[in-house]
């Protein structure tokens, strides 16, 4: 059974992001670093709890490529967590985390995600109906506070005594949501005061921004800079775990190696969701990995075009030759 305490350190995580972290992207960044550890987009447990197919296939997974693999949740109901719970545990995977940290208006207004931090009985409850549940690890990603990171170490502290195995902090406030910068030294004081892992996460753009913020944390984990460039993981896993360094990193890749690493991940989207939604759903995926590349904005609004696989080989081929690539 997958133990986060025991688990090699420190943990490379990819974070849950809705609409990115689908079974394409994961089982791409599985294929370049397999030592990352991989969440889903974030699941409603109500959705779960009325039968929602879509709401069920965002949780499909490849057990032979993706572990392990955590299915995040957010929602505030005993009945709809129990029940989701069991059905994530049944399904196979590796632990369920709960999102306690979204920022958008809609799901705090309801009193999910960063809700949950002005309710730390609420919060600490779910955590224990969770763990009670299932026999899988359950985690908890939260941010510093609500406007300040006052209350940190006692809402943390509260989850770890429900039974939490491992806690992500991402670097900001509810207030801040994605702006200014994260500040990581409230997590730093955190893990002095639990005895479970605990990741850092915010502004990871880099393999220095990792190797700076790492510190006393048993982790750290890559979000929005790893949409275009995964690598950036592959970069901090051969650092941490891996000698040789031999891997290539995305500022070192010819246009050429990027085009086949597109290729790649269209076929997987298209594999698991057919030609016509995984092309559309790769559009977001293209603006990240052609960016800084000369010419990017021309090749953007031609891949934003296209309907199918030949037609994204075609233009990528296309723009090779005429860019000499």
């Amino acid at each position: 059974m997958f133990d986060w305490k025991n688990f090699r350190k420190p943990i490379i995580a990819l974070a849950p992001m809705a609409g990115v972290t689908d079974i394409s992207f994961r089982q791409f960044v599985k294929s370049i670093c397999p030592e990352v550890v991989v969440f889903t987009e974030f699941v409603s447990t109500n959705a779960l709890f009325f039968r929602s197919e879509k709401t069920r296939k965002m949780m499909e997974f490849d057990p032979e490529l993706e572990r392990p693999f955590i299915v995040q949740v957010f929602g505030a109901d005993k009945d709809s967590f129990i029940y989701s719970c069991k059905c994530i545990e049944e399904l196979g995977a590796d632990g369920i985390d709960i999102n306690m940290g979204c920022p958008a208006a809609k799901i705090v207004s309801s009193c999910y995600g960063s809700g949950l931090m002005r309710k730390p009985e609420l919060a600490a409850d779910l955590v224990k109906t969770a763990v009670d549940s299932v026999s899988i690890p359950v985690s908890v990603k939260t941010r510093l506070g609500w406007e300040n990171s006052d209350d940190l170490i006692p809402f943390c502290k509260g989850l770890e005594d429900a039974g939490a195995c491992a806690l992500t902090i991402h670097g900001r406030t509810y207030k801040q949501k994605f702006e200014g910068e994260s500040d990581w030294n409230p997590i730093y004081d955190l893990k002095k005061e639990v005895s479970i892992p605990v990741i850092g996460n915010g502004d990871i753009a880099s393999l220095e921004d990792a190797k700076d913020k790492l510190g006393n944390l048993d982790g750290i984990m890559v979000g929005r800079a790893a949409m275009g460039n995964p690598w950036l993981l592959r970069e901090m896993c051969n650092f941490y775990f891996d000698e040789s360094g031999n891997l290539k990193n995305k500022s070192s890749m010819t246009f050429e190696e990027l085009s086949s690493a597109i290729l790649t991940h269209c076929e997987i989207a298209v594999r698991h969701k057919g030609e016509e939604r995984g092309i559309r759903e790769m559009r977001k995926h293209f603006c990240a990995y052609i960016r800084g590349f000369s010419g990017a904005k021309d090749l953007r609004i031609q891949l934003m075009d296209s309907d199918s696989l030949n037609d994204v080989k075609e233009i990528l081929r296309k723009f090779a030759c005429t860019s000499g690539k």
